[in-house]
């Protein structure tokens, strides 16, 4: 059971990452370059996905 909440911890994270990347890369690609851009939406996806992502596997720790 640890094993899954581990693992969707990993791609919730790296689904937060990513999709935070390709918005930031979308929205400020030209104003600060586009590998700039991702870096940067790349650490604000995390930071709102990490957080995220723990309280749904909370929720479901305590509905199970």
């Amino acid at each position: 059971m640890i094993f899954l909440y581990l693992f969707s911890m990993l791609i919730g994270i790296t689904f937060g990452v990513a999709g935070g990347a390709l918005v930031g890369r979308v929205i400020a690609g030209k104003d600060l370059g586009n590998s700039f851009a991702a870096l940067m939406g790349s650490l604000f996806g995390s930071t709102a996905a990490i957080p995220g992502v723990l309280v749904g596997l909370l929720v479901l720790f305590f509905i199970s």
